[in-house]
């Protein structure tokens, strides 16, 4: 069983430090609506952005094996957050629009790889909101590919 391990030590006021088990280190803050620091990382941002980034590496693991060849990959993760009466929230859906460009394809090579990094994509599986992708697909045809010679 593969584990992955952090560790968050406070640093002051609503800010923290996240020291990850790869070595990576980020420093963290609570929302400016609550009491944070601009311009650092939030839990909230850092969700959302687990699930942007797992998914653009687990489509480019797709391509990769369906020999796919990508001229540009561009995404945004848009988390729409429930807030309750109670004061508690939660996400309750996420958007992924993302932008692909490739070459000598067809679109519904692109679409099984967009399937496969759903699929596959820890994150996306760990998830419990809905998570809705809108993909924009655009191919490049080279002269030695076109069928309308």
């Amino acid at each position: 069983m593969t584990k992955y391990q952090t560790k968050a030590v406070w640093v002051g006021d609503h800010k923290g430090e996240l020291i990850c088990s790869n070595g990576a280190s980020l420093s963290f803050s609570s929302p400016e609506a609550l009491y944070g620091e601009r311009g650092l990382l939030t839990p909230e941002d850092a969700f959302v952005g687990a699930l942007n980034s797992c998914f653009m590496l687990m489509f480019i693991w797709a391509i990769e094996r369906l020999k796919i060849e990508l001229i540009s990959y561009e995404s945004v993760a848009v988390g729409n957050v429930k807030e309750f009466l109670d004061k508690t929230s939660v996400f309750n859906k996420i958007f992924i629009k993302v932008k692909i460009v490739a070459k000598n394809c067809c679109e519904k090579d692109i679409l099984k790889a967009l399937r496969l990094a759903e699929k596959y994509s820890l994150i996306w599986q760990s998830i419990r909101a809905d998570v809705e992708l809108q993909p924009e697909i655009s191919i490049q045809i080279t002269d030695k590919y076109r069928v309308d010679k």
